[in-house]
């Protein structure tokens, strides 16, 4: 399932702690693309309803300037409507310069509201490069 297209304002929602999902992370790109690009953790359990932070790490392979968009999609389908982004390299084109290496932050949150026979949720981004020039 596709995942919000921007930041999600996050409510002063209730934590549920008796109960906790594993939020898995997955990434994906061209197997001939100039990039190395990896979750830094694979997958956290989380209680519904706190809000998470994480890390995915991107290098530029190449030896000049390029400029990515990361895509993400949740699955199951379902569950999409419940996975909120607050903050995301996704939301944003990165620029990396020769060689460059970037910590890329997401901080998320997964609804209270996300039935109860979802136990487990996948988070994948492809990394695209964009045909455009960093720096222009």
């Amino acid at each position: 399932g596709k995942t919000a297209d921007g930041p999600v304002e996050v409510s002063t929602r209730k934590v549920d702690l008796d109960r906790t999902v594993k939020v898995q992370f997955i990434a994906n790109m061209n197997s001939d693309a100039p990039w190395k690009f990896k979750p830094d953790v694979f997958e956290m359990e989380v209680h519904p309803g706190q809000l998470n932070e994480t890390v995915f790490y991107a290098r530029n392979l190449a030896d000049k300037n390029k400029v990515a968009q990361a895509i993400p999609s949740v699955a199951p389908g379902q569950a999409a409507l419940y996975f909120h982004k607050t903050e995301c390299f996704c939301f944003n084109e990165q620029e990396f310069k020769p060689n460059e290496a970037k910590d890329m932050p997401l901080r998320f949150m997964v609804d209270p509201e996300l039935p109860e026979k979802i136990k487990t949720l996948t988070l994948s981004y492809t990394f695209y490069e964009l045909n455009k020039v960093a720096g222009n």
